[in-house]
């Protein structure tokens, strides 16, 4: 598991205000439909995000983090996993996520991201989309590299590199990796798939965070203050580099 329940999205430098923020309702185009978090900037960049959560979906710490990204500019939805197997109902603590998680397919990541998509180009059909994922959604973030949508590139935060494996060979979006250096998954795995991408000729942005434990994206891990900002300068970084 990522976040803990009391976990904060930390701020970005230089931050805005949010115009307006609240749930919505998605249909994919399998049909489902799917619980997620729209934030809209008061000063927008002209970048679009979608937010990929860890294995619970859409817990609080994204819905945050969603408000967060607005504030940096970006309109951002989060996304929930469960719509499938769960609906689009409210749920607490105790939803049994990890019997749901194996459920998800990276086919249903996918049409999921693309009904967000198509919503965040509703106003601005050319405007710059981005992926950012954390844990099981930075796996599925970094694989949408090799997918048909419409991405000028793809972020993630702790992902495990075998759920991208099958798919370096198709991989032809901008990819950054941000890494803790104290995850359970060795940094030496992060590097294997840097190097499998640069041989495939879309070499990855890889930094790791030497001693930062899983989810140190969070405010309230003070002694990782430092982390957070710099992983915010990388993503605005990153997604301006790489804007069409």
């Amino acid at each position: 598991m990522c976040h803990s329940d009391d976990s904060q999205a930390p701020q970005a430098p230089n931050a805005g205000a949010v115009a307006g923020h609240g749930p919505l309702e998605l249909r994919a185009e399998d049909g489902n439909t799917l619980a997620a978090y729209r934030a809209i900037p008061q000063t927008p960049n002209g970048m679009k995000i979608v937010v990929l959560p860890d294995v619970r979906g859409l817990h609080p710490f994204y819905v945050g983090l969603t408000q967060r990204l607005a504030e940096a500019g970006y309109e951002a939805i989060a996304i929930d996993y469960f719509g499938r197997t769960a609906g689009v109902s409210q749920r607490d603590e105790s939803f049994p996520f990890m019997e749901h998680i194996p459920q998800v397919t990276p086919a249903h990541v996918r049409a999921d991201t693309a009904a967000a998509m198509a919503v965040l180009s509703e106003s601005e059909p050319d405007a710059s989309v981005y992926t950012i994922g954390f844990c099981f959604g930075g796996s599925h973030s970094w694989r949408l590299a090799a997918s048909d949508l419409d991405l000028a590139g793809v972020i993630g935060f702790y992902g495990k590199p075998e759920r991208v494996a099958d798919v370096v060979d198709e991989v032809d979006k901008p990819i950054l990796m941000l890494v803790a250096g104290a995850d359970s998954t060795p940094v030496s795995e992060f590097e294997k798939l840097a190097a499998q991408l640069e041989e495939a000729g879309v070499g990855p942005e890889m930094h790791v965070y030497e001693g930062a434990p899983h989810s140190f994206f969070d405010r309230s891990f003070e002694q990782w203050a430092g982390a957070c900002t710099d992983a915010w300068n990388r993503i605005i970084s990153f997604t301006t580099r790489h804007r069409r």
